[in-house]
């Protein structure tokens, strides 16, 4: 293997060189696939004439070796972003335990969209227990500040990584909601703009008595879902009473549990949105004791990375992680190639997914928007 050496005053490594990569036809992913130059092209434009599974196919194949469209490429060249780069890069997904639930997708997403460009990314676990004075100290032990950019990832914990990280001199990407005056790129999931649809889903089937459950504390994020579910309730002509809803820390789990099983008897919701991945199960089994029927008696929207096995069909908005993996590289691309620019926060929306655990309360009147 030929070889090179980037030298630093403090720092040595050496890198695989990477020739120039071929360019990718039609002919090149029609061969792969064994279909027609005429059939590829027909699945890349959008024509009809074949099942949505040879499409989706093709189109996975041709990201995956790293074909571009003419349009595409005339795109990366107005962003200044080479479509087939002489030199691989290395990135770093950096996280602590609390990024865990987000990190496979994001990680996949990311992958994704490097392969296509024969960059590399991969997965740096930040340490919790870990004194303020020392953090420096580890990110030059770790090599963190020789990647070529670095992705944050949400809930990082403790707090003090973040001003560490986001001081680094090197392309960097939160993949959260940025805390104010902090000048770094990011790119989100809107969870915002997920709670608006919970509510005004809910609304229109006639519910009134809505109850959110999330704590509000921990990361930027959740309390952007408590403020989306405030508005939209006013917004759709609800009040809200503070005392209904379970938004506190959550200090002792059995303690907020126990709390949380009194207020849904004392209030009697006709529906809940739990704005938290791992609550949605908490919520699901107090409703089994409670004996409510879901959704006859309690309608559910759960705020879930992904549907589990253990819960039924959902009702839930399709929070786009993946998605933001994938934008989140491209975004990191466009820094590189343009470190003069202003500073940019992304945000991805996705859809809205009605599953089996919502209807109706009887005797309402349902309102026009889901009709």
């Amino acid at each position: 293997m030929i070889t090179k050496r980037i030298t630093n005053p403090d720092y040595y490594e050496v890198q695989p060189y990477m020739p120039t990569r071929k360019e990718v036809t039609l002919k090149t992913i029609a061969k792969e696939l064994g279909l027609t130059v005429q059939t590829v092209s027909k699945a890349l434009k959008g024509k009809p004439g074949m099942s949505e599974a040879t499409r989706q196919l093709i189109v996975h194949t041709a990201e995956k070796l790293g074909y571009y469209t003419m349009d595409q490429i005339r795109s990366l060249r107005l962003d200044r972003i080479a479509p087939y780069p002489n030199e691989r890069k290395r990135f770093l997904l950096v996280q602590t335990a609390e990024s865990v639930a987000y990190n496979r997708l994001l990680l996949q997403g990311l992958q994704d969209r490097f392969f296509s460009f024969g960059h590399q990314i991969e997965l740096l676990m930040l340490p919790q227990k870990i004194k303020k004075e020392h953090i420096n100290d580890w990110i030059e032990e770790s090599g963190m500040a020789y990647a070529d950019g670095i992705f944050i990832a949400p809930s990082i914990v403790p707090k003090a990584w973040e001003p560490a990280l986001f001081g680094l001199q090197l392309p960097r990407i939160l993949l959260s909601f940025p805390p104010p005056g902090v000048k770094i790129d990011s790119v989100i999931w809107d969870v915002y703009e997920a709670a608006f649809q919970a509510v005004t889903y809910l609304r229109s089937l006639g519910h009134e008595r809505i109850m959110y459950v999330g704590d509000i504390h921990l990361q930027r994020g959740f309390i952007l879902r408590w403020q989306a579910f405030c508005h939209a309730m006013n917004m759709l002509g609800v009040e809200i009473d503070p005392s209904m809803h379970s938004i506190g820390e959550r200090t002792n789990q059995a303690h907020w549990r126990e709390e949380l099983l009194q207020r849904m008897e004392h209030f009697t919701p006709s529906a809940i949105i739990c704005g938290i991945d791992h609550e949605v199960p908490v919520v699901y089994k107090l409703c089994n004791e409670l004996q409510w029927r879901v959704p006859e008696d309690v309608s559910l929207v759960g705020f879930l990375n992904e549907q589990s096995e253990s819960l039924p069909s959902f009702t839930r908005p399709l929070l786009s992680i993946r998605e933001t993996g994938y934008r989140a590289a491209d975004r990191m691309l466009w820094r590189i190639a343009n470190p003069t620019l202003p500073f940019e926060h992304i945000r991805i929306q996705g859809d809205f997914f009605v599953g089996s655990t919502t209807t109706a309360p009887s005797n309402s009147r349902v309102f026009s928007e889901f009709k």
